[in-house]
């Protein structure tokens, strides 16, 4: 067996994976996502085209004997507020794994992922996780912060809603899609700056929601999957019209409040101070389990530059199906405001 592979520090740190042994010649497919180009060993539900920005990141299929060497005699991590186990290996590179779905090696540059399908899982919803978290590592690797938000496209502009999982930014969303917007990405966020302002990139064509709310605003949902053993969500594939598919200048960001919290009876989006705007950013991070001081620094000046460059409100509602409607339309009409970074409208 591989020495190299085996090694361990003296804080159970494995030194490190063979890539070599899984880089093989197998055809590679080309998609771009989140303004990264995928050059990857497996079919993926994304589109093909090219990013123009630089960032390639290979994905690649391993065996099961790939992965227990590189984390053999680590011991495996999990966050109380994480589905996944995972380790980060003294090379720099980052393993995770999910019960029932597969499990994936990140270099430590973040230019390739090593990923396993396991025999339970169906393809679509191992995707879904090849795609997002995992996925994240390689985009924090690259010097890139993910938000954990689901946007629409709103005459050429993006907006953002912010928010933990279960919070109605998907359902608020497929209300969006309803009134003829589009989605451009479902759950996580890549921004960047660029000579043309602050643009956000497109995620995979799909989104996430619970059967009744897809069926109201979407329709049929034949080609629909779960998205895993776990949850009743599922994972459905959008169309063309219902897709933006190229980068697109954010105009405003909303962070959703905790359903939890929605004593208030109507519909209020208010500003945040510059301390709650930076405070939401962080707490709205995708990935927070790479917390080198590094990451924990560049996260730090990014989001401070984002609290000032961008209208940041907070929005509450009616945990209601019948309500979303409404809530699209106040937000619309806090977009149309003249000086909407300074608007608070309430319904």
């Amino acid at each position: 067996m591989n020495t190299h592979t085996r090694m361990v520090d003296e804080n159970g740190l494995a030194e490190g994976a063979d890539w070599a042994s899984i880089q093989g010649s197998a055809r590679f497919y080309h998609y771009g996502v989140y303004g990264a180009l995928l050059r990857s060993q497996i079919e993926l539900s994304l589109l093909e085209y090219p990013s123009a920005n630089g960032l390639r990141i290979d994905v690649l299929v391993a065996a099961a004997s790939f992965f227990s060497a590189a984390v053999d005699g680590v011991r495996l991590e999990r966050n109380r507020l994480s589905p996944f186990e995972y380790a980060h290996l003294q090379d720099g590179s980052s393993y995770v794994r999910w019960e029932g779905l597969g499990e994936f090696l990140v270099a430590s540059d973040g230019s390739r992922i090593a990923c396993r399908r396991f025999d339970e899982a169906q393809g679509e919803a191992f995707q879904v996780y090849l795609l997002g978290q995992a996925l994240s590592f390689a985009l924090v690797k690259n010097g890139l912060e993910p938000l954990h938000a689901t946007c629409v496209v709103i005459n050429g502009e993006v907006v953002v809603l912010l928010g933990d999982s279960g919070f109605g930014k998907s359902s608020l969303a497929a209300c969006f899609l309803h009134a003829g917007h589009r989605l451009l990405t479902d759950d996580l966020l890549v921004l960047r700056e660029s000579p043309a302002g602050l643009l956000a990139y497109p995620g995979p064509p799909r989104i996430k929601l619970f059967p009744g709310m897809a069926r109201r605003f979407l329709g049929p949902i034949g080609k629909a999957i779960p998205m895993n053993s776990r949850s009743h969500k599922l994972v459905i594939p959008l169309s063309e019209d219902k897709i933006c598919t190229t980068p697109a200048p954010v105009r405003a960001v909303y962070a959703i409040e905790s359903p939890r919290l929605g004593s208030e009876p109507g519909i209020r989006i208010a500003p945040l101070s510059s301390r709650e705007a930076f405070v939401t950013l962080i707490n709205n991070t995708f990935n927070y389990v790479i917390v080198s001081a590094d990451r924990m620094r560049r996260q730090f000046l990014e989001n401070t530059a984002l609290v000032h460059n961008l209208q940041i409100s907070t929005l509450a509602y009616p945990r209601k199906v019948s309500a979303l409607s409404s809530v699209r339309d106040a937000i619309l009409m806090d977009l149309a405001r003249p000086d909407a970074k300074a608007s608070v409208c309430e319904s």
